[in-house]
């Protein structure tokens, strides 16, 4: 009787097909193509929403609309510099900064389609000048992480060839020139139209940003001043030949589990996921001004903050150089900036600073929160005490041009609070366990992206690039996650943090979250240290609240009866910083390192360690 049922459910072709099918299988098929077209998902995939087309479109162009169409509108505010650009002053003439005079000037040091140029320097203007001045020139922009040291910085210079470097001549204790001269000996002897050197072969130019002529390199503004009236023309003209697949950037991953990569990107890459982000948060619909105290050499500050103004016309305000929560709050409160970006620990730093003074926050309503694991506890004190009632929280890598899941405004708080929404458009996701094989609903598995957000490869390195992108463009993330049945995903750590303790898997952001809810807990980080007998036991590091105080012990008996005694964390350290990123991601395997390297002489000395 089933078996008859079901087969006159189906089309005439069907029917046919399946007539030789046992009952049983044939209600299995109408039960997969009934679940197949209900609103709930069964397996862990999903396709992002395809009505909002991709934009074909390179960065330069964009550059030029947008300052046909916004003109003196302010387009960028460096508070910390004193210093406010409007759209049309980014390609107009006659001023002292602006890109298309950059451009040129970078072409008549010889300079062609495809060159590196690197930027070694903090948030400043000159910053977003070399950006869009490389994007019109069709060179290719290597942001360097302005906190590298001697070793880093050879890295970079020589994984992707730079051609000409620009840097900042000092910041904070760093000393740029410096740093240059000991990897460059007789730097200051050397034609600054041909640095010579063994080390670094590809390097011909070092330009410095400041006021001094420090011997052997250029200033910024003598590359400026370079640019003639012809040169800036062909700028202009080039617009044409550059394509929207070209690569336009190169990204060094941040280094949390290791040496960085070089993460090659496109302007379609960049280009569209600035578009679909900026419209989860209003901007093609309100014009924003956004307080962006996150870095400009990381994928958070220069594609979701910088290229949101050439694409929805949005302004960005840069309060500080480098991260100031003071500053950020302070910018905030005076240019009236609707939306706030951060990581976790740069808004728990934020939320400590309206604590010791008062701002006006009024203006702010919505931001993005991302960069790392957002604890549910700092979301809710972000919405509260610092009015971003529709704070959105959000997931990505730099591979992926970097976000590909986002929460929205409109979505239940607790959706908001532990999930990190879901896909972006023109996006592909799965998750797949250790086989390949796709999971069900509600398993964990490793978290794989497909689309036009996925980066063209790592820069001279097919072998890495290969780890990573099969034949098939998935990317694989490297992160665990669980899709539920509506399409919201939970990150819940990485492969590599994975704890197995005697057979069980145990999800540090799991045990982070709990914590979290302690009250005199600020911030936790959970790892998995080595054990003979267990195999990996929990470790825990855990920055208190001002004036508090906490045994571990205390904490212990916190967890106990919550949660299953073998996530309950053995070995518990109280500390006052974690090992970060400049972009304020925690460095987990450098805890590790440290855990293994002293464990033994903490657990004998030291009480917090039990």
């Amino acid at each position: 009787m089933a078996a008859a049922l079901c087969r006159k459910m189906l089309s005439n072709n069907l029917r046919q097909k399946f007539a030789d099918y046992s009952a049983a299988k044939v209600v299995r098929f109408v039960d997969i193509y009934r679940n197949s077209k209900s609103s709930d998902l069964i397996w862990s995939y999903l396709q992002g929403p395809i009505e909002k087309p991709l934009i074909g479109s390179t960065i330069g162009k964009l550059v030029q609309s947008a300052a046909e169409k916004y003109g003196n509108q302010d387009a960028y505010v460096s508070v910390h510099q004193k210093l406010r650009y409007s759209f049309e002053d980014l390609l107009e003439k006659n001023l002292p900064l602006q890109s298309d005079q950059l451009a040129a000037g970078l072409m008549t040091l010889g300079l062609t389609r495809g060159d590196r140029v690197g930027i070694w320097a903090p948030n400043i203007m000159e910053w977003i000048l070399t950006q869009y001045a490389t994007a019109r020139a069709g060179l290719v922009l290597v942001s360097i992480n302005p906190a590298y040291r001697i070793s880093e910085l050879e890295h970079a210079l020589n994984k992707v060839g730079v051609k000409s470097l620009i840097a900042m001549d000092t910041f904070k204790t760093s000393n740029y020139y410096k740093m240059l001269e000991e990897l460059i000996p007789g730097l200051a002897l050397s034609d600054p139209y041909r640095v010579k050197s063994e080390r670094f072969p590809d390097l011909h130019h070092i330009i410095m940003i400041g006021e001094h002529n420090m011997p052997g390199t250029f200033r910024f503004n003598d590359v400026l001043e370079m640019a003639t009236n012809e040169t800036t023309r062909k700028i202009y003209d080039l617009q044409n030949e550059h394509q929207f697949d070209d690569v336009i950037s190169i990204q060094f991953t941040s280094g949390t589990t290791g040496s960085p990569k070089a993460a090659a990107l496109s302007h379609h890459n960049l280009v569209n996921n600035s578009k679909y982000v900026g419209e989860v948060l209003d901007y093609d619909k309100v014009h924003t001004r956004i307080a962006l105290p996150v870095p400009m050499f990381h994928c958070f500050g220069m594609v979701l903050g910088s290229l949101t103004t050439v694409i929805h016309g949005s302004t960005v305000i840069m309060p500080s150089a480098g991260f100031d929560p003071f500053a950020a709050l302070q910018a905030a409160e005076d240019e009236r900036c609707r939306s706030m970006y951060g990581t976790p620990t740069m808004f728990i730093d934020m939320i400590e600073a309206a604590s010791r003074k008062t701002y006006n926050l009024s203006s702010l309503s919505t931001g993005i929160m991302g960069g790392a694991s957002c604890p549910s506890e700092v979301s809710k004190k972000v919405m509260n005490i610092l009015n971003l009632k529709d704070i959105t929280i959000a997931y990505g890598t730099t591979e992926n041009s970097p976000l590909t899941f986002q929460t929205t405004t409109d979505i239940p708080l607790q959706k908001k609070l532990f999930t990190v929404g879901k896909l972006l458009p023109q996006c592909e996701a799965k998750l797949i366990d250790e086989h390949g094989r796709v999971t069900r609903i509600g398993q964990a598995g490793e978290l794989c992206i497909r689309g036009y957000c996925v980066m063209q490869g790592y820069w001279n390195d097919p072998e890495k690039t290969r780890e990573v992108i099969g034949d098939d463009r998935w990317y694989k993330t490297g992160d665990v996650a669980v899709m539920d049945k509506e399409g919201y995903l939970k990150i819940t750590g990485r492969i590599k943090d994975v704890i197995i303790r005697g057979g069980e898997n145990i999800y540090p952001a799991e045990v982070e979250q709990f914590l979290y809810q302690h009250p005199k807990i600020v911030e936790v980080q959970v790892v998995g240290v080595p054990d003979k007998r267990m195999g990996e036991e929990v470790c825990a590091w855990i920055k208190l609240k001002d004036n508090e105080a906490v045994t571990a012990k205390e904490i212990k008996e916190y967890c106990a009866g919550k949660m299953s005694h073998f996530k309950i964390p053995r070995y518990i350290q109280f500390v006052d910083e974690f090992p970060k990123t400049i972009t304020g991601k925690i460095q987990k395997f450098k805890i590790r390192e440290e855990v293994e390297k002293y464990l033994w002489k903490l657990y004998q000395v030291d009480s917090t360690i039990n």
